[in-house]
């Protein structure tokens, strides 16, 4: 050994042992147990050899014992085989088998199957629905969710897509990591949509159309390979500002709010004055029409009345004369005091006055 001929033949590196080639703790190198030379390998097999006959019946000799080993050796063989060419599909699997290597056409459905192992092997693809998550830069620390808006503002979206295995084959075979191309088609079609629109439309007001927008995009995108995946839905988690400027978006946001409640305010009070002005000029002009009717019944009333009088008066003049100055007078008199003054002038110095209206006081009085 190297520390053997340092020190002057002594110890080793560490300065100890002393000498007698022992090495650095004190010891020498130990030959192996049960002597110093190796063991011998056909010695060893022989020995396994024996044993082997000591367990076979028979003590293993003789032609019987050979065909015993024969007829292990192939039971081993075909339980191996039946191993390999026996498998079971699940029900949310589908199996495509391959001969040399290549594919086959037909699709293995749940159960029990038999292949010719090793010519032919098996390969299984799960078809039930799955759920695939990306974006969400403050919760996961990257920054693969954040995105350029329409309207150049930056905004972090985390959403998540269910899609199954739709084709077998195609998902085995056509994509060396399907999973890996999802998701990276998912992210590029979330950036195209987001970038065509508008942030607010992504933070609130439109984030079911951009859902079904980014659907078929990536619906499209995996078709074209074909990856033999359907994309079920996609679902918006979250979208919201980077963590660096929330707080000033925050206040933007209120801001709109605000303005949001002034504008609803002032619409309500708008309608409010616009019913007022309604309801009144709708009452002023059905006062008008009313007002319209009244005056043109009256004077079509006075129109018949005087037309009436004319028709009488056209068939006797004299008459209708007569009555309408003794009516005219009836009126005219008949409202006012009356004085009754005799013309024979009888008696010197009295006046002949009858005063009628006291007259009329006192019978009423004594009525």
């Amino acid at each position: 050994m190297p520390w053997s001929n340092q020190n002057g033949g002594g110890g080793g590196p560490w300065g100890g042992g002393g000498g007698n080639n022992q090495g650095p703790w004190g010891k020498g190198p130990q030959p192996p147990r049960g002597g110093g030379n190796p063991p011998d390998l056909e010695e060893l097999i022989r020995r396994g050899q024996d044993k082997l006959r000591q367990v076979l019946p028979g003590g293993g000799g003789g032609s019987g014992s050979s065909r015993l080993i024969a007829g292990l050796v192939v039971l081993g063989l075909v339980g191996l085989w039946l191993m390999q060419a026996i498998y079971t599909v699940q029900p949310d699997e589908r199996g495509v088998e391959l001969r040399f290597g290549k594919p086959k056409d037909e699709i293995s459905q749940p159960g029990l199957h038999v292949i010719f192992w090793p010519f032919e092997t098996v390969e299984m693809a799960t078809i039930v629905e799955r759920e695939m998550s990306t974006g969400g830069s403050s919760r996961t620390g990257s920054t693969d969710g954040l995105m350029l808006s329409g309207d150049q503002n930056i905004v972090d979206v985390e959403f998540k897509l269910l899609y199954s295995v739709q084709d077998p084959q195609a998902f085995l075979f056509n994509l060396a990591r399907p999973e890996d191309t999802l998701r990276q088609i998912a992210e590029s079609a979330m950036r195209e949509v987001v970038g065509r629109r508008p942030a607010q439309d992504i933070f609130r007001d439109n984030r079911e159309a951009i859902a079904a927008e980014v659907q078929a995009i990536i619906q499209s995108g995996m078709d074209a390979f074909p990856a033999g995946i359907a994309i079920n839905q996609v679902a918006i988690e979250d979208a919201a500002p980077p963590r660096e400027v929330a707080d000033a978006f925050d206040e933007v946001q209120r801001a709109e709010q605000d303005e949001d409640r002034f504008v609803e305010e002032s619409n309500q009070y708008a309608n409010q004055k616009l019913g007022q002005a309604r309801g009144e000029g709708a009452q002023r002009r059905e006062e008008a029409s009313a007002y319209k009717d009244r005056v043109v019944n009256e004077a079509t009333g006075e129109a018949g009345r005087f037309l009436s009088v004319y028709e009488e008066y056209a068939k006797a003049p004299e008459v209708t004369r007569s009555r309408l100055y003794l009516e005219t007078l009836e009126k005219v008199l008949g409202g006012s005091d009356k004085v009754i003054i005799g013309q024979d002038g009888g008696g010197s110095g009295v006046v002949p006055y009858l005063p009628l209206p006291e007259v009329r006081k006192n019978a009423g009085g004594t009525n």
